[in-house]
């Protein structure tokens, strides 16, 4: 099968199975990403060289555990038992993103210590999947529109950062982890996502006209922390020695190179949304 068919199927597939998931019902949403969190951590075990086995139970534990969570309480009103372990949660995956990104700029890392690994397990790969399945809840309950809204942020930066990069880019972003990238795509990239965001708030999300800077600031994080997570994985490859990090999608590598964007930027958006309640 010619290889831009291939890619054109599996993409189409994806994307079908992503968004009939997330718009059928909580549950589908749940199952669909508690799935693609175990593919996830395979993958990532596999990028690393560690065994799959402890990963896999943490994974499935702390899914299962957040996803018991009454995730339609709005996160001011939410009672003591659950606040805690989410705001911990968040701590941890934040600090942990941090971590990923001085590993991403050091020069010098070409070798990951164990605790490194596990600690990246968990902090760039587990906990931001929870992030995912809590920010389409608020106080009226599950609204997939605000997940469907920033994958489609997601695919609008990545799609005219490579158009941007490929017509006019000659600055390269990081060329010592991914040669393609340019500063002008990356530009380019935000830009789109910026008017996509404002599209997508007023006639998508249907929010009032004032609030549609809300939706411009989560594009600016998608635009700039999406590509800084696509780096990140792309480290992680680069000292795998690997170009893809699975091959459950054709033509496209594996469920990881499909997330990298949207797993680095979750706990930032849901972090975001909160702050957003105190003003």
């Amino acid at each position: 099968m010619n290889e831009t068919l291939k890619r054109s199927i599996s993409g189409a597939i994806y994307v079908f199975l992503l968004i009939a998931c997330i718009l059928h019902s909580t549950e589908s949403f749940f199952i669909l990403f508690g799935i693609f969190l175990l593919i996830t951590v395979v993958e990532f075990c596999d990028l690393v060289q560690i065994n799959k086995i402890i990963p896999l139970l943490i994974a499935g534990g702390s899914y299962f555990l957040f996803y018991t969570t009454n995730f339609e309480q709005d996160f001011i009103y939410w009672s003591i038992p659950i606040l805690v372990p989410t705001v911990s949660a968040l701590a941890l995956t934040l600090i942990i993103s941090i971590k990923c990104m001085v590993f991403l700029f050091d020069n010098k890392s070409t070798q990951i210590s164990t605790v490194s690994k596990y600690s990246y397990l968990i902090g760039y790969i587990i906990l931001p999947f929870v992030f995912i399945t809590k920010i389409p809840f608020g106080d009226k309950g599950y609204n997939p529109k605000i997940i469907i809204g920033i994958f489609i942020l997601i695919w609008t930066n990545d799609t005219f950062a490579y158009i941007v990069g490929k017509s006019i880019g000659k600055t390269k972003l990081f060329e010592r982890i991914s040669p393609k990238k340019t500063i002008e795509g990356f530009v380019g990239g935000v830009i789109f996502a910026i008017i996509a965001s404002y599209i997508i708030a007023k006639y998508y999300i249907e929010i009032k006209e004032a609030n549609t800077y809300i939706w411009i600031i989560i594009a600016v994080i998608v635009g700039v922390f999406g590509t800084i997570g696509d780096l990140i994985e792309s480290k992680f490859k680069r000292i795998a020695g690997v170009k893809d990090s699975g091959i459950i999608m054709p033509g496209h590598g594996g469920i990881l190179d499909r997330l990298d964007s949207v797993i680095f930027v979750a706990p930032i958006v849901f972090l975001f949304y909160q702050i957003l309640n105190y003003l």
